[in-house]
Order: structure tokens, then C-alpha cells, then sequence
């Protein structure tokens, strides 16, 4: 399989595992106050992390594609089957969470040290579920893939 399977899971596991962290992190602080003190220092360690980690997972999938001759098939929509298909997916919802993950980080920037409008906390909160979920499916497609290997 080579190296870039092993990092691509390395990154997988960091992206997903932060994400979660995250999700339990807001969860758990009901307090305002306690969000204002503690995702500010949190936020921007971790987002410059996920920042890494997508980079990441984006290379080493692309270069995992490339190596094993799937350019031409992934894009060429007559050929199909369940490896290809289940490929297709998930590669459609990695770039959705890209996207996502672009938007909340452009808010989160602009935003770290002020109050978000009400406009901002609706696409931020809405990327970051968006994101986390997202995970979850791009994952489950990882795994499908995986079982039918």
C-alpha cells in the first residue's frame, strides 16, 4: 500500500478525533463565559491543526489516486462499480467538508478576538455540524471501500 495510506490514516484519525473533541467540548461548556475563555485558545490551536490535517488527507488521497491509475475512471462516468461508485461518494462529500471547513475557518479568523453577527454564528455553527457530520459519512464511505478491497 506504501506511505501514504499510513499517513492519510494518521490524518483521518487527528481530523476526526479534534472534530469530536470539539463537538463534546461545546457540548459540555453550557457557560458563555466559560465558551468565551476557553474556544479562543482552543480554536486556533486546533483550527491551524485541522488546517494541516485536510491538507493532509487531501494530498495523500490524491496521490493514492493517482497511484493506483484512477484519474481516468473516476471521471470517466460510464465505467461503474461498487469501488468506484462508493469512491465517487465520498469523494463528493470531502468536498463538501472542504468547503465547510473553508467557511468556518474564514469566520473563526475574522472573528476570534469580537462578537460573531448573528449572520456569522448562523453559517460558523452551521459549518462546524456540517463538518462534523460530514466526517462521519466520508467515514463510513472510507470504510465501505475498505471491506469491498
Amino acid at each position: 500500500m506504501g506511505w501514504a495510506i499510513h499517513l492519510h490514516l494518521v490524518a483521518a484519525v487527528s481530523w476526526i478525533g479534534g472534530s469530536v473533541f470539539l463537538f463534546v467540548l461545546g457540548i459540555s461548556l453550557r457557560d458563555k463565559q466559560d465558551q468565551k475563555e476557553v474556544y479562543p485558545r482552543i480554536g486556533p490551536i486546533y483550527g491551524y491543526f485541522e488546517i494541516v490535517a485536510l491538507f493532509m488527507l487531501l494530498t495523500t488521497g490524491t496521490i493514492m489516486i493517482y497511484n493506483n491509475g484512477l484519474v481516468d475512471i473516476l471521471f470517466d462516468m460510464t465505467i461503474h462499480n461498487e469501488v468506484i461508485d462508493s469512491l465517487r461518494i465520498k469523494l463528493s462529500f470531502v468536498a463538501m467538508l472542504a468547503i465547510m471547513t473553508v467557511i468556518h475557518t474564514i469566520i473563526a479568523l475574522k472573528t476570534l478576538h469580537t462578537e460573531k453577527t448573528p449572520i456569522q454564528k448562523f453559517f460558523s455553527r452551521g459549518a462546524s455540524m456540517g463538518i462534523f457530520l460530514l466526517n462521519f459519512i466520508v467515514l463510513h464511505y472510507a470504510m465501505v471501500i475498505r471491506d469491498i478491497l
